[in-house]
């Protein structure tokens, strides 16, 4: 179950720094209780997971954007990727995302030669990143629809949040990462996730 549930935070992290405005959530006080509740809705996310599918329904499970954050902040640890600091999610409505975090540009930057035209190619050190989109799921997979991205407020392509976003998302099972356009399996046997204002239901 920890590995499921390592896997799952640092999916949730790379997501909030690179697929999903800086929002009111960025701005909260977060708590350690609240980081407590989220921890326990995600060990029982996991374990329902795990466990053969009820006859009697589908299981949901809400969880708010204090929740998440404050898990972020105060439990996540190691599991959220290196070079990522204050991640935060937002649950904006209408199956709308937000994402904002402080990111290490110069890991990415490094990995290869820059050309004048590349836009990595100039910046460099820990920079804000921002995006929002629009995530919908469906029998047990999601599909991601960017709005918009920013780096300290200036717009950016969507092909240098794609590189920031491959680069920080990779793992051992998925070592190139997540491609934003590719729709994808969502984990612990998690059928749809409903995303409200302010939280998202988790429906298994």
């Amino acid at each position: 179950m920890q590995v499921h549930t390592r896997n799952m935070v640092r999916v949730l992290a790379a997501a909030a720094a690179l697929s999903v405005s800086g929002s009111v959530a960025a701005q909260a006080t977060f708590t350690k209780q609240d980081a407590a509740r989220f921890q326990t809705k995600l060990a029982q996310i996991v374990q329902q997971g795990n466990a053969p599918r009820s006859p009697h329904g589908t299981r949901a499970t809400q969880v708010t954007d204090a929740e998440v954050n404050a898990y972020f902040k105060y439990a996540a640890g190691k599991d959220v990727p290196v070079g990522i600091v204050d991640p935060t999610l937002s649950a904006l409505g209408n199956g709308r995302v937000g994402g904002r975090a402080i990111v290490d540009l110069d890991a990415v930057r490094t990995q290869k030669k820059r050309g004048w035209s590349d836009p990595l190619g100039y910046l460099t050190g820990r920079l804000p990143v921002t995006a929002t989109g629009t995530l919908s799921t469906q029998n047990g997979v999601g599909k991601f629809q960017l709005e918009s991205a920013e780096i300290s407020g200036v717009t950016i392509p969507k092909g240098l949040l794609q590189e920031l976003l491959s680069y920080y998302s990779k793992t051992p099972q998925n070592p190139a990462g997540i491609n934003m356009d590719d729709p994808f399996p969502l984990p612990a046997s998690i059928r749809e996730i409903k995303v409200g204002q302010g939280s998202a239901t988790i429906v298994q």
